[in-house]
């Protein structure tokens, strides 16, 4: 009697050890998907990096285009980027360095207005000069009573020893000069100043023709013009205040200003 022989099917799928595997594969996904939601990314370095990359700046450390056999051998860590700080703090920006030169003109425009009030507490000048700073730079102002007779732009004697020391003044500073007049609002008319725009013009110019030829400075230096009433440190509605509005201010510009 014949046996019969029984057909064993083979069993299909996968490896017994894809499923270990697939589990571990898993288990890694899982544990770097918790790090990273975990981790907070540094926009300044993350910033920093990309600049360095955008600047080609990762690849100066190397001095020829063509590799050495062993590059890291024979440069110096601070060439090999081990001691440079490139990726820790961010590369200078427009705004950074716009920051920096305002930076510079503030420290300038300070050690400029010391040096004036400095020199004017030496002349005993800060009962007829008054010193303030601006964004373009120091302003000297002088009342009209100071220079001129009223309605007039011819520097009175009184007046001349004032320049002159303004003169010495703008003599030991290289800065540029922009001297303005300016009137009160009430109205002139005659032959020699049709309106105030006129006198404040002229009286501008008759400061920076006395400082010229008392101390013989470069012309290039300097600048004139006349607002008339159009610019009145107080409103016009006083004697007091009109007087305050007559005056010439004499602005020592800034290094990088040239008006």
């Amino acid at each position: 009697m014949k046996r019969n022989n029984v057909k064993r099917t083979k069993k299909t799928g996968a490896p017994k050890w894809m499923v270990t595997y697939s589990d571990m594969v898993t288990l890694i996904l899982v544990f770097f998907i918790l790090l990273f939601s975990m981790s907070q990314i540094d926009l300044v370095k993350f910033e920093a990096v990309s600049e360095s990359f955008r600047n080609q700046q990762i690849f100066d450390f190397y001095p020829s285009p063509i590799p050495m056999e062993n590059p890291t051998e024979n440069t110096s860590h601070m060439e090999s980027g081990k001691n440079s700080n490139e990726f820790e703090k961010p590369t200078f920006t427009e705004e950074t360095k716009r920051n920096e030169e305002t930076v510079h003109k503030e420290d300038r425009l300070n050690d400029l207005m010391e040096d004036v009030e400095s020199y004017l507490d030496e002349n005993e000048l800060n009962n007829v000069i008054s010193a303030s700073r601006t964004e373009r730079g120091v302003v000297l102002v002088l009342q009209e009573r100071v220079l001129f007779e009223s309605g007039e732009a011819n520097i009175i004697d009184s007046g001349k020893p004032f320049l002159n020391k303004i003169g010495t003044l703008l003599s030991r500073i290289p800065n540029n000069v922009k001297v303005e007049g300016h009137t009160d609002s009430r109205p002139i008319s005659n032959y020699r100043y049709p309106s105030n725009w006129e006198l404040s013009g002229a009286r501008s110019s008759s400061v920076i023709r006395h400082l010229i030829d008392q101390n013989d400075f470069n012309e290039n230096r300097f600048s004139s013009v006349g607002y008339g009433d159009t610019r009145p440190v107080v409103p016009n509605d006083s004697e007091e205040n009109w007087s305050k509005n007559r005056r010439v201010e004499i602005v020592i510009l800034e290094m990088d200003n040239i008006e």
